[in-house]
């Protein structure tokens, strides 16, 4: 999908057209209605008006968190039960998806088995049909081509920039989606890493798969444990409660793990919304004592299959603890009566982007801009979130509507712009720049935006550029003033400002990249950087 641009970009609504004359900047006789921060219902400087009834709380990184009051609704508590299906080495790993598969259509129970493209491919040459009817009763999802062979995403990733770290996972990655889809007959609907194998340049290449969920663990990127947006895709990743439902090495912690999630359901159903809880296994840990890829891969080693050894397996007795220990939790689960089982594309469904295809109006641009401070952030409305690069897109799209004379009324959103490429450089000092030039400005901006899909690293007001972030806190302020006094400033001041929406993302650590198939001391600092870049695409998914 591409952006609009020009007319098409605008829609035309019920205010009467106005010749816009930038010599004097009226555009409006009297103030919009916009609520500033901070600032209550009704309460103004004496000349401000009231607040417009929509209201967006800023909620980002930078500021305290105010927890609201929950009332008890007996609101729905869902389970997304999802399996990594990744073992094409020991073959009893197969018969084990198989039965997990088949329980789970007995019970009534969707699930979503992400399956390795390496995996689908060996169940096609042992001619398991069995297997793939089996597991296509369910949602796919996929897992990596090959998952711990060598180079694996993060690691293949680590040294690449934006654009070319999205070719390449799509050049290394896009067999074994067609693979599984082949196999299985059904597009995969979700993706998740293999192991800590997380890359922020996967997120483009899977959005133009159709892929709309990321679905997985891992400490990168988290909103508190709750679902998010994150580079246009659902996230479900870095969650809490379904970590508590997880088997001990000996699958001896059921009684834990109920007494565990009585206490997340109690919780969840207090809240307004309620909640969901992400629960993963993975077949073959139903059947071996060590990870298939754990005897093969460890520490950066890469074999060839003719020397791949197979894990150990457990005992037939050992296999079915495993075995009572996962049906007993989903028959308990199944016993709350608030507890809904949801698959991938049913969380797309049920947490969806309200704010795209949204048509958004002049009062709305206003409430939005009031919330923009330096420290840049996602913002929560009643009806829809917007993440700090839709806010970005909507503000500069309104003002560039306005230098083109166009009359903007209302502005349609498509898509979430992704966040710059490369860091920006800093701005140190405050800089003032005419208005002439700015308005210049706004219209390159949207033509970069129009035709990049993402904010720019650095944005050129004249012989200098100041970062995306003090941008958008001038332009927001720039459109207050319009809407407010009905003229545009003779200047905008451009002063220092921060990502606070990178708060929610990890710095570079060993730990977070705490898997036994990467080298010994691997870790990645340009990949971390770009994601905090893409922080500019976060924002809470809400239902």
């Amino acid at each position: 999908m591409t952006y609009p641009t020009g007319k098409a970009a605008i829609l035309i609504g019920s205010i009467a057209a106005a010749a816009i004359l930038w010599a004097t900047a009226v555009i409006s006789p009297a103030p919009l209605p916009v609520q500033l921060p901070g600032q209550s219902p009704g309460q103004g400087t004496g000349q401000n008006p009231p607040p417009a009834p929509f209201h967006i709380p800023h909620i980002g990184g930078s500021r305290q968190e105010r927890p609201q009051p929950e009332t008890s609704t007996e609101a729905p508590v869902y389970v997304l039960l999802w399996f990594d299906t990744e073992d094409y080495i020991l073959p009893q790993s197969d018969d084990a998806a198989k039965r997990i598969a088949v329980f789970l259509t007995q019970q009534g129970v969707p699930a979503t088995f992400k399956v390795v493209g390496e995996k689908a491919r060996t169940l096609q040459r042992r001619q398991r049909q069995d297997v793939v009817t089996a597991l296509a009763q369910h949602e796919i999802g996929y897992h990596s081509n090959t998952h711990s062979q060598h180079p694996t995403v993060a690691e293949y990733e680590s040294n690449l920039d934006w654009n070319i770290g999205v070719e390449e996972f799509n050049r290394r990655e896009r067999p074994g989606f067609d693979d599984v889809a082949h196999v299985f007959r059904k597009t995969p609907v979700a993706y998740g890493q293999p192991g800590a194998s997380w890359a922020p340049q996967a997120y483009p290449a899977l959005l133009k798969w159709g892929v709309h969920v990321y679905l997985d663990e891992g400490k990168q990127v988290g909103l508190r444990g709750r679902p998010f947006w994150y580079g246009g895709l659902l996230n479900i990743f870095n969650t809490r409660e379904g970590e508590q439902l997880r088997p001990d090495a000996n699958w001896s912690n059921l009684d834990m793990a109920k007494i565990r999630f009585q206490d997340s359901y109690l919780t969840l159903t207090s809240r307004k919304a309620g909640g969901l809880v992400s629960v993963y296994f993975h077949p073959c840990e139903f059947v071996h004592k060590e990870f298939w890829d754990a005897v093969n891969f460890r520490d950066g080693a890469n074999p060839p299959p003719e020397e791949w050894k197979l894990p150990a397996m457990k005992s037939p007795e050992e296999t079915e603890k495993a075995f009572q220990y996962f049906e007993d939790l989903v028959r308990f689960l199944k016993s709350f009566p608030r507890v809904q089982f949801l698959t991938a594309s049913q969380a797309a469904e049920r947490f969806r982007d309200r704010a795209q295809m949204h048509v958004f109006s002049t009062e709305e641009v206003g409430a939005m801009a009031s919330q923009v401070d330096s420290n840049v952030s996602f913002q929560v409305g009643d009806n829809y979130n917007l993440s700090a690069s839709e806010v970005f897109y909507i503000i500069n799209r309104y003002l560039a509507g306005l230098v083109q004379r166009q009359n903007t009324v209302a502005l349609l959103l498509e898509r979430t712009p992704y966040g710059p490429a490369s860091p920006p450089a800093a701005l140190n000092a405050k800089l003032v720049v005419p208005w002439a030039q700015v308005a210049r400005t706004v219209l390159d901006v949207q033509d970069d935006i129009d035709k990049t899909g993402r904010i720019p690293s650095a944005v050129w007001l004249g012989s200098q550029s100041v970062p995306p972030e003090s941008y958008l806190v001038a332009i927001a302020q720039a459109a207050q003033t319009l809407m407010q006094k009905g003229q545009a400033p003779d200047s905008v001041a451009f002063a220092p400002a921060r990502l606070a929406a990178a708060d929610y993302v990890a710095d570079d650590s060993p730990d977070l990249w705490n898997w036994v198939i990467f080298p010994q001391g691997f870790h990645a600092p340009k990949l971390m950087s770009l994601a905090k870049l893409q922080a500019w695409t976060l924002k809470p998914a809400t239902k």
